[in-house]
């Protein structure tokens, strides 16, 4: 892996550290606040690879609210489980309310 790749890693990482408890954001919004638009694969990727960092990865789902990245968690639902810990609620692997609980890093982290 390339060293910038690392270090957008590290920022996409920042990043999630600052969702609050109860609260969701997209792949795609990360990528934007990051000014990489259009690199919310990356930013996937990122996700993908935090297991070894103290990382809320699961706060981080697809912009219709989807847990895509639910297969990465050990156990089967225990991406969801984490999030119904704090109070979110999903259904077949949806959020509900994701308007209610989304948190837009670009307009939270001025």
């Amino acid at each position: 892996m390339k060293p910038e790749t690392l270090g957008f890693f590290e920022k996409v990482y920042e990043v999630v550290r600052l969702i609050p408890f109860g609260r969701v954001t997209s792949y795609g919004a990360i990528a934007k606040y990051l000014g990489a638009t259009k690199s919310a694969r990356i930013v996937g990727y990122a996700m993908n690879a935090s297991h070894t960092k103290d990382v809320p990865a699961h706060r981080v789902v697809n912009r219709k609210g989807l847990l895509t990245g639910k297969h990465h968690f050990e156990g089967t639902n225990l991406m969801q489980q984490l999030l119904e810990n704090e109070g979110v609620e999903v259904v077949e692997n949806q959020i509900q309310n994701l308007e209610a609980i989304y948190w837009d890093p670009s307009k939270e982290l001025i």
